[in-house]
C-alpha cells in the first residue's frame, strides 16, 4: 500500500502527461493504474508512433474511453443501423511517463483489458504487435525497451472498416490499462489456475496449476509458496514447492476443511496467494480469488449448484447496454448489475463477446452465475467483423487468452463459443476449451448444437412447435428467450407480433376489442416505414411469445434449465431490425432502458423472481386526450397473495396473482376518470406493499434526486442525478418532454445525459441539455479532483409542449451540492417570449406566465452576474407527442418492410431528390451508368423464403437494364427492368422470391454491362 500511495504522489508531482514508475521501491509485483493522462487524437498519421512528435493539439483523456459514443450519432454514421448510427474511424493514444534507474532489471508488462479493434502498440518507437479482436485482453512485455527517464507508449486503433459488428461497438481503449512490474523470474501471465474437483461437506480438494517464466540469463535458487486465506481473512494453510529451470510448472493438490461454499445467497470467496521466493525475498506474488462450488448439468432436470436444482433466471446482456456506450467503470458496472439483481436475476449471459475482467470480479462478489461467451460468429456476419477480418488466423490465441484469463471465476458455469453461426471449426473450438478448462461444459447460442455439451437455442425456443417436439439427449438452456420489445411508459391494447401472428406461436389476445391509445412519437405518415412505432409495455408486443408464457414454460418444465431473456438493458444499435432504422437509434428489447429506468416488465419478473413484497400498477393514469369512461386494462404485478385496487378511494375488488401465464398479473377493466389509482397487496390478510398512480397536471416543477456510487477499482465516485417533470402537487407528468439544462463545476465530469428515448439524437456527452422522455431523464457524472465542491446547476422551461393540458409556462433553476450540503439559491432568471435575446431584452422571471401557439421561450440563468445557462423551448399544437385517433392508429397496410436505396451501400449512383412519388428521402440515380446497390437485413426468424419487391424507374426504350440479384453472395437471377417511361416520376415494381438465412443477410443488385435503372427501394415480406 505504501508503494502505491508513493506512486500516486509522484503522478501528481510531474506534469499532466508525465508519471514516474519507482521500479526499485518494491521487490515483488506492482500493478500500476495506467488509466489517466492519455493523449488522444482522431485521424491517422504514421508519425504518431514516434517518440517525439508535436502533440500539443491532442486531447487529454482517461480510459476507459469510447470516442464513438463521445462523438454521438448522425444518419451517416459509418456503423450504420447496426451501430445506432455511430461512427468508426481511426484514433491514436499516447502516454508519456518516467521510469527510474535499473528498471531494466525488472519484468515489465503493459496490459490492456479491451481495445476495439485492430489495435497496434509501439513502445519507445518499437513495434510490439497487433491485436485484431476488440473484445479480448492482451499484454506486451516491454522490459528490453524501457528507458531510464522518459518513455512513450503509442496505441493505434483502427475501426476504418464499418460496420464491424451487428450491434453498437465502442471505439478506442474502452477498458482499463495497467503496468505490471515484477522480477525477471515470475508467474507467466494467466498461468495460475484453481479448480475444486471434489467437494464434500467436510472437505474440498483444491487443485492449483501454475507456470513460471524467467527473462533472466540464469535461474536463481528459488521456490514457490502457496497460501490459502479463508473468506473471513484467516490463513488456512501454506505449502512450499521447489522449482528448477527444467520443470517450470507446478501442480499441487490440497484439502480445505469444512469449506464455505460459493453460492447465490452467500458467494464466499477464498484467496490463493502464490509466491516465488529466493530465501526470504519475494520475487513475485499473485493474489487469486476463487470459490469452492460444485456445478452439474442433467438432461432430465437441468442445472445444479452445490447439489441444489436451480432454475436459471437470466438475461442476455450486451456490454454496451446502458447509458455510457462501451466506457464502463467498476462503480457503474456495480450499479448496472445491482439493477438487474433487484429484478431477481441469478444469471447473465455474457453475450457474444467477453467482457473486461472487472465485470467478472463483481459477479463473483455479488453471486451472479455467468455464461461466458467469446464469439458472435466464426465467419462473416457483419460486413467487416472479426469473423471476416481475423477469425481464421486468431481464434486459437484469443480462445486461450479468454479461458486462461477467466477460468478462476466461480461465477462462470458455462463457456459459450458462438452465437447463431455454424462451421466445421466447432469441434476444434470445443476441444480447445476443454483442454484449457476441463471443469466446465461448453454451449453455443444456436450454433452447431451437435458439437456442444449443453444445447443452447435462441429464438427457436419461443415457438409452440418447439415444446411439442422437444426431445433432448443433452441438457437444454434457452440462451435467448423471450424476445419482447417495449417502450418505457408507452401502451397499446392491441397485441403485436413483429412478423404477424403465426400458428406456430402461442396466442396473445388483444386486451380490448378496439385500440384505446393513439399517441406516438410522430404522425405515422411521417415515418420512413411501418416498423417505426413504439412498442406496448403491457407484455403484448413480441417477436414470438410473451414474457409471461415464456416464464411459465421455463418454470414448469424440469428439463428446461432456465432462460436468458433478450435483453437486460436496451442498447444502442440494431435500430433497423426491430424499429425501422433512422431516426431510431436503440434496440428496445431490454427490461431496463438505456438511462437505467425500469420498464413495466421489470416488475413482472420481480413478481416472479423475488420474495420481498411488491406491487406495481400499469399503465400510468394521465391520459389528457382519453374520453372519460373509456375502459382501460389496469394490471398490477405482485408477489403477494392478493391485491385490491382502488379508484379515487372506491374499491374495485380483489384479484389473486395466478401461476398460469395470463393470470400472473392482477387485472381490472377500469373506466377512465382523472384521480388516483391505488393498489394494496396483502399477504395472509395483512397489507405488505402498495403502489399508486395519480393523474398529473402539466409539468411546472422538477423533482431531482441523486445516487452516489462509491469509487472502486481505481475509479473515483460517480453520481447519477434523476430528474422528473412533476405538476404543482409533485405528481409525475408522464408526457413531460422539456429540456433539462446542466452546468457542472470543475470537480464534475459529465459522462452521459440519457433519457431512454429511442429517437433522441442529441449528443449525450457534448450537449448541455437532455429532454425528458416519458417524464424522466438522467445525468451520469464522475467526481474528479475536488469532490467537496461537486456542484451542479439545473434549469428548465416547463409546461405542456402541445399546450393541450395548459398554456402556463414555468421556469425553474436550482443549484445542487452532490455532497449533501444545502445551497442557497442565488440564481436570477431572465426570459423572453418574442424570440429576442433574454440577456438584453428579457424580463425577470417571477411567476408562471401564459403563451400561445408556436411560442419559443428563451431564458438565461444568471449567478453573480455571470450567465451559467441559456435555455430555449418551443410550445405549440405541433410540438410534443403526436396524439391521433382511430384513423391514424395504423396507416401502414400489409407486412412489407421497406429498405430505402439511398440509405444502402452503393456505387455508380448519386442520391437524387428531384422527381415525383418516390418514397423516403430520395432515390438512387444511376444516370444510365453501371453500378450496384447493396442492402443489409437482419433475419431473427427462420431460414426461409422471403419476397423482395424492387421499386424502380427508367426510360431507356431499347434496354431492359439487366441487373444481377445476389443474396449473401449467392447468385439468384438476372432481373430485367422494363422501361417505365420516366427516370424519376413513374415507378414500377418487380417481385422475386429469395432464401434468407438466420441472422445477417445481404441483398445486392449489380449492373451486367448495361445501363442501370434508378432504384427507389426494396420491400421485404
Amino acid at each position: 500500500m505504501h508503494n502505491q500511495e508513493l506512486f500516486k504522489s509522484k503522478i501528481l508531482y510531474f506534469t499532466i502527461v508525465i508519471s514516474c514508475i519507482p521500479a526499485l521501491l518494491f521487490s515483488s509485483r506492482l500493478e500500476i493504474n495506467f488509466n489517466t493522462n492519455w493523449k488522444f487524437k482522431r485521424g491517422d498519421n504514421s508519425t504518431y508512433k514516434n517518440v517525439v512528435i508535436d502533440d500539443t493539439d491532442w486531447r487529454i483523456v482517461s480510459v476507459p474511453h469510447d470516442w464513438s459514443f463521445e462523438e454521438g450519432i448522425s444518419k451517416s454514421g459509418t456503423q450504420g443501423q447496426s451501430g445506432g448510427y455511430h461512427d468508426g474511424g481511426i484514433g491514436w493514444y499516447r502516454k508519456t511517463f518516467e521510469m527510474e534507474a535499473n528498471s531494466k532489471e525488472k519484468a515489465i508488462y503493459i496490459e490492456f483489458d479491451g481495445v476495439y479493434m485492430n489495435s497496434e502498440v509501439w513502445f519507445n518507437g518499437h513495434y510490439l504487435g497487433k491485436r485484431p479482436y476488440g473484445y479480448i485482453s492482451f499484454r506486451y512485455e516491454i522490459s528490453k525497451y524501457v528507458n531510464e527517464g522518459q518513455n512513450t507508449l503509442a496505441v493505434r486503433v483502427d475501426n476504418s472498416k464499418e460496420p464491424s459488428a451487428r450491434w453498437y461497438h465502442p471505439c478506442g481503449i474502452y477498458a482499463p490499462v495497467r503496468m505490471i512490474v515484477t522480477n525477471k523470474l515470475h508467474f507467466a501471465p494467466n498461468s495460475v489456475a484453481v479448480r475444486t474437483p471434489k467437494i464434500t461437506k467436510d472437505s474440498a480438494v483444491v487443485n492449483i496449476d501454475f507456470k513460471l517464466l524467467n527473462l533472466a540469463d540464469k535461474w536463481p535458487d528459488a521456490y514457490t509458496t502457496l497460501a490459502v486465506i479463508s473468506p473471513d481473512g484467516k490463513e488456512l494453510l501454506t505449502l512450499n514447492k521447489e522449482i528448477n529451470s527444467s520443470e517450470p510448472y507446478g501442480n499441487v493438490f490440497f484439502s480445505v476443511k469444512q469449506p464455505e461454499l460459493w453460492d447465490l445467497e452467500s458467494p464466499k470467496l477464498y484467496t490463493l496467494i502464490t509466491r516465488i521466493k529466493n530465501g526470504e525475498v519475494v520475487l513475485d506474488e499473485i493474489h487469486t480469488k476463487f470459490g469452492i462450488r460444485e456445478i452439474d448439468w442433467k438432461t432430465e432436470t437441468g442445472f445444479y449448484l452445490n447439489g441444489k436444482n436451480i432454475k436459471l433466471k437470466g438475461v442476455s446482456e450486451h456490454y454496451e447496454g446502458g447509458p455510457v456506450g462501451g466506457a464502463w467503470t467498476k462503480p457503474l458496472l456495480r450499479w448496472k448489475i445491482n439493477l438487474l439483481k433487484n429484478m431477481g436475476i441469478n444469471a447473465i449471459r455474457v453475450t457474444v463477446k467477453p467482457f473486461p475482467p472487472m465485470f467478472y470480479e463483481l459477479c463473483n462478489e455479488m453471486g451472479i452465475l455467468l455464461i461466458d461467451e467469446i464469439f458472435d460468429g466464426w465467419s462473416k456476419k457483419a460486413l467487416y467483423d472479426y469473423g471476416q477480418q481475423a477469425f481464421d488466423e486468431w481464434w486459437e490465441r484469443d480462445v486461450e487468452e479468454w479461458v486462461t484469463r477467466d477460468r478462476n471465476h466461480p461465477s462462470i458455469i458455462l463457456w459459450g463459443v458462438g452465437n447463431e453461426t455454424d462451421g466445421e471449426v466447432a469441434p476444434r473450438l470445443v476441444d480447445l476449451v476443454h483442454k484449457l478448462d476441463p471443469s466446465r461444459m461448453v454451449i453455443s447460442g444456436t450454433a452447431n448444437p451437435e458439437d456442444m455439451d449443453v444445447i443452447g437455442i435462441n429464438g427457436g425456443s419461443e415457438r409452440k412447435t418447439f415444446f411439442e417436439t422437444a426431445n433432448f439427449k443433452k441438457p437444454f438452456l434457452s440462451t435467448e428467450a423471450p424476445h419482447t420489445w417495449q417502450t418505457r411508459g408507452y401502451y397499446r391494447t392491441q397485441s403485436w407480433f413483429r412478423d404477424g401472428f403465426n400458428p406456430r406461436y402461442y396466442e396473445l389476445p388483444n386486451l380490448t376489442e378496439k385500440e384505446i391509445f393513439f399517441d406516438q412519437w410522430a404522425a405515422p405518415l411521417k415515418w420512413n416505414n411501418r416498423k417505426q412505432h413504439f412498442n406496448s409495455s403491457y407484455d403484448n408486443a413480441t417477436v414470438r411469445i410473451s414474457a409471461r408464457k415464456s416464464w411459465e414454460l421455463a418454470r414448469d418444465l424440469p428439463w428446461y434449465s432456465g432462460q436468458f431473456r433478450w435483453s437486460g438493458f436496451d442498447y444502442y444499435g440494431e435500430a433497423e431490425l426491430a424499429h425501422g432504422g433512422w431516426p431510431f437509434r436503440l434496440f428496445m428489447g431490454g427490461i431496463i432502458d438505456v438511462a437505467g429506468f425500469e420498464k413495466d416488465l421489470f416488475y413482472f419478473y420481480q413478481s416472479q423472481w423475488t420474495e420481498k413484497p411488491m406491487a406495481h400498477i400499469l399503465p400510468h393514469w394521465t391520459h389528457p386526450h382519453m374520453p372519460k369512461g373509456t375502459l382501460v386494462p389496469v394490471w398490477v404485478y405482485s408477489n403477494a397473495d392478493e391485491v385490491e385496487l382502488f379508484s379515487n378511494g372506491r374499491s374495485l375488488g380483489k384479484d389473486k396473482p395466478g401461476t398460469v401465464w395470463n393470470e400472473m398479473q392482477c387485472e381490472w377493466l377500469v373506466p377512465y376518470e382523472e384521480g388516483k389509482l391505488e393498489a394494496i397487496a396483502y399477504q395472509g390478510g395483512r397489507q405488505v406493499a402498495k403502489d399508486e398512480m395519480v393523474t398529473a397536471g402539466a409539468p411546472s416543477q422538477l423533482r431531482n434526486s441523486y445516487e452516489r456510487l462509491k469509487g472502486e477499482g481505481g475509479f473515483e465516485d460517480y453520481f447519477i442525478i434523476t430528474t422528473e417533470g412533476v405538476d404543482s402537487n409533485h405528481n409525475l407528468y408522464p408526457y413531460a418532454e422539456n429540456r433539462i439544462y446542466y452546468h457542472f463545476d470543475d470537480s464534475i465530469r459529465l459522462v452521459s445525459l440519457e433519457n431512454g428515448d429511442p429517437v433522441d439524437s442529441v449528443n449525450q456527452v457534448k450537449s448541455k441539455y437532455r429532454k425528458m422522455f416519458m417524464g424522466k431523464s438522467r445525468a451520469f457524472l464522475q467526481s474528479t479532483n475536488k469532490p467537496e465542491n461537486a456542484m451542479v446547476t439545473m434549469a428548465a422551461i416547463l409546461g405542456d409542449k402541445s399546450l393541450f393540458k395548459s398554456n402556463k409556462i414555468a421556469i425553474v433553476a436550482e443549484r445542487i451540492n452532490l455532497n449533501g450540503e444545502k445551497v442557497a439559491n442565488r440564481l436570477n432568471i431572465k426570459y423572453t417570449i418574442s424570440g429576442k435575446d433574454p440577456i438584453t431584452e428579457g424580463q425577470n422571471y417571477i411567476k408562471p406566465f401564459e403563451v400561445t401557439d408556436k411560442t419559443t421561450v428563451r431564458a438565461v440563468i444568471i449567478e453573480n452576474g455571470k450567465v451559467l445557462l441559456s435555455l430555449t423551448e418551443t410550445f405549440g399544437k405541433e410540438e410534443g407527442f403526436f396524439i391521433g385517433d382511430e384513423k391514424t392508429v395504423n396507416p401502414w397496410k400489409g407486412r412489407g418492410y421497406a429498405l430505402q436505396a439511398e440509405d444502402a451501400t452503393f456505387d455508380g449512383a448519386i442520391k437524387q431528390t428531384i422527381g415525383k412519388d418516390y418514397r423516403g428521402e430520395g432515390f438512387l440515380d444511376f444516370n444510365g451508368n453501371e453500378g450496384y446497390v447493396k442492402w443489409f437485413q437482419e433475419n431473427d426468424g427462420d431460414a426461409e423464403e422471403y419476397i423482395l419487391t424492387f421499386r424502380y424507374a427508367h426510360n431507356f426504350e431499347n434496354s431492359k437494364c439487366p441487373m444481377t440479384l445476389k443474396v449473401n453472395d449467392k447468385m439468384i437471377k438476372v432481373i430485367e427492368f422494363e422501361p417505365t417511361g420516366s427516370l424519376n416520376e413513374v415507378w414500377n415494381s418487380i417481385t422475386v422470391k429469395v432464401p434468407f438465412q438466420v441472422g445477417s443477410n445481404y441483398i445486392e443488385l449489380k449492373s451486367t454491362g448495361s445501363k442501370s435503372p434508378n432504384i427507389d427501394l426494396v420491400t421485404i415480406e
